[in-house]
């Protein structure tokens, strides 16, 4: 008969969340909001090349308000993951593998990729591409 005395694994309830683990986390659900939202990409590629009416519709869609908030969303994580992934593979050299320098990176990539939303938004919004 087993031993019922041994320790059970821990789980969520016991870890005390940590940006690293925040950090793994959104690196993996920002891969697959990228891959939902890259059909963002194929469906306006296909009405573009259905027709200026289709296209039409496409543009009425995606500029609503939760076509604009989907889009934003798609962006940062495109720039989470990619800032992200060059952090990964800046480890992948064998750098940034003590517990301070791997927080600061972590940090980093938020920041960064933040910063990158806010400038490509600004340079959207300002020529008008989101009209």
């Amino acid at each position: 008969m087993a031993d019922t005395r041994r320790p059970l694994s821990p789980h969520l309830q016991i870890y005390k969340w940590q940006v690293q683990m925040v950090s793994s986390i959104l690196h993996r659900a920002t891969g697959i909001a990228l891959a939902v939202g890259t059909l963002l990409v194929v469906w306006g590629l296909l009405s573009l090349a259905a027709g200026e009416a289709v296209f039409d519709q496409f543009k009425i869609c995606i500029g609503s308000a939760p076509g604009m908030i989907l889009l934003f969303g798609w962006s940062w994580a495109l720039f989470y993951h990619l800032c992200n992934g060059i952090r990964h593979l800046l480890q992948d050299t064998g750098a940034g593998y003590a517990i301070p320098q791997f927080v600061r990176s972590s940090w980093l990539s938020v920041v960064v990729s933040l910063v990158l939303v806010a400038i490509v938004w600004a340079c959207v919004l300002t020529s008008g591409g989101a009209a």
